[in-house]
């Protein structure tokens, strides 16, 4: 995923259809005026650390994408803030690493039922600040408290070993124990959800975090700070750090190298993630990465046309196609092709409206910036300069929105079969055989979610077996879910979050040699 992007200028565009899907309210001459309106308490524009909300010595502006108005100031935080958090953290973890399993565990899910207490201004932030439907917002919120309750139940199984001792007068046991303080690098796209699928994790093995939340989006990660002092996370325990783009570098570093952090946890680009993990390797830091996808979604001639359709709509589309798993690249064979094509096509014209997220009937919101619908654009330009035909829209609109485009005759040689998207566009490449779409599939450095649909169950462990994938979702659009791992191969990342495997990114392992004993 892009992590951050340029300010949001003000651009002329096309205005936003009224034609596809359920009606949107109308604007006789003025556009509609959208206001925050969310509780005091969980709109927060100061830095937490230390269990306190702390100014910095200047502001920056949090805008609406879909609108281009500003909707908060927030503190800008610089390196000296960033370097109390670590030193909060620290000394926090001195007495959190205490707590028993059990204590962490209460604490984490008063959390949850905060979350899930306050989720309908939870979700207007999102929205109001990343631009998706409100109806995914909520989506989200459901998704981020998730999280919090696997891991208020995962930290009370955090086990250790027994090993047989060659030895008749020692013990063998293997202790697992916090890393320690870790910094927390998020992106906007998931603004709430992609910090508590790591401090959930964090907090639940006995360590504490310093987060450092997308410019874009600081007010997810506010709100999320002031509901974890209400649910009695102790001061220190989670501290955030808002800061501006011209701030995020030095933020970083200081996250990165400074030594009392044990571990960095980030989300974003790959390019961005290369550099952090440099950054980090001078104190040798335990790091974990959730970078950049590219993800195929093949469509066999042995497929439900109608549950493809809605797995590559479900698939592509949340979000505007602003997910690290969206799928980038279709690939469909050629017995099949045709019918996909044009019920996908019409698909496309009954359910994707474009609006504000707030408004009902929205389901497409925004790109996050100018710069993010600038790259769709130069997408669609090189396909249609190579050959491919734009079969649905294909046109940027006014500021950053962009028509949802389905491209037909796409070939690996354009751009959009080489990078990822980050926006509603869906290529489909024309595929003959099983062994072509596969080398199409694996032929990307990236590594991180894939889709098939396939009613040939020799099929579906052949190829779930030879994708270059960390995650594959068989005859499913969607795959995310708590109880299972998130990660990626190649330059994908590394390490994992979620399932029963997340905590472990936060332990380290001891080994205790238990001599002397009478045998």
């Amino acid at each position: 995923p892009q992590t951050s992007g340029e300010p949001r200028p003000q651009t002329s565009g096309e205005p936003l259809p009224q034609t596809s899907g359920e009606p949107r309210p109308q604007t006789s001459g003025e556009p509609l005026h959208y206001s925050l309106d969310v509780s005091a308490p969980l709109l927060r524009t100061r830095g937490y650390v230390d269990g306190r909300w702390v100014s910095a010595a200047s502001e920056f502006p949090v805008l609406d994408p879909a609108t281009g108005e500003e909707i908060a100031r927030v503190s800008d935080c610089g390196p000296a803030e960033a370097k109390r958090a670590v030193e909060a953290a620290h000394r926090a973890f001195q007495s959190w690493k205490r707590c028993t399993a059990k204590e962490r565990s209460v604490v984490l899910r008063r959390w949850f039922d905060l979350l899930m207490l306050h989720k309908d201004d939870l979700a207007k932030l999102i929205t109001f600040e990343c631009g998706k439907p409100m109806h995914e917002s909520l989506g989200e919120v459901a998704y981020s408290a998730s999280f919090l309750e696997w891991f208020s139940e995962e930290a009370r199984r955090v086990y250790g070993d027994l090993v047989p001792s060659p030895a008749k007068d020692r013990k063998i046991l293997l202790l697992k124990q916090p890393v320690g303080v870790a910094s927390i690098i998020t992106p906007w796209n998931f603004p709430s959800a992609m910090i508590t699928r790591k401090a959930a994790a964090a907090l639940a093995a006995g360590c504490t975090v310093v987060v450092k939340p997308a410019e874009d989006t600081p007010l997810s990660a506010l709100a999320l700070a002031e509901l974890a002092e209400q649910a009695g996370v102790p001061a220190g325990v989670f501290n955030v750090v808002p800061c501006s783009r011209e701030k995020a570098a030095s933020v970083g570093e200081v996250l990165c190298t400074d030594p009392l952090v044990a571990k960095i946890s980030f989300t974003g680009s790959t390019a961005t993630g290369k550099v952090l993990l440099k950054l980090a390797a001078d104190t040798v830091k335990k790091a974990s990465m959730e970078l950049g996808g590219h993800a195929p979604f093949i469509v066999f001639d042995s497929a439900d046309v109608d549950k493809a359709v809605g797995g590559a709509m479900a698939s592509k589309f949340r979000n505007s196609g602003q997910t690290c798993v969206c799928s980038n690249r279709f690939l469909v064979q050629s017995g099949i092709h045709d019918r996909f094509m044009d019920q996908l096509g019409r698909a496309m014209d009954a359910q994707l409206v474009l609006g504000h997220g707030s408004e009902p009937g929205t389901t497409q919101g925004p790109l996050i910036n100018a710069r993010a619908a600038e790259k769709v654009v130069h997408q669609i330009s090189d396909a249609v300069s190579r050959g491919a035909t734009v079969l649905r829209g294909g046109k940027r609109l006014e500021r950053s929105f962009m028509e949802p485009t389905l491209l037909a005759g796409v070939t690996t040689d354009m751009i959009c079969t080489q990078e990822e998207t980050f926006g509603p566009l869906l290529p489909v490449i024309r595929f003959d055989t099983e062994e072509e779409a596969l080398a199409i599939a694996n032929a990307s450095s990236v590594g991180l979610a894939g889709y098939f649909f396939s009613q040939d169950v020799s099929q579906i462990w052949r190829v779930t077996e030879a994708l270059e994938v960390g995650m594959v979702a068989i005859n499913e659009g969607l795959l995310s879910t708590p109880e299972a791992t998130f990660g990626g191969v190649k330059q994908s990342g590394l390490g994992i979050e979620g399932g029963k495997y997340g905590i472990n990114e936060y332990l380290e392992v001891k080994y205790m040699c238990f001599g002397g004993l009478q045998p």
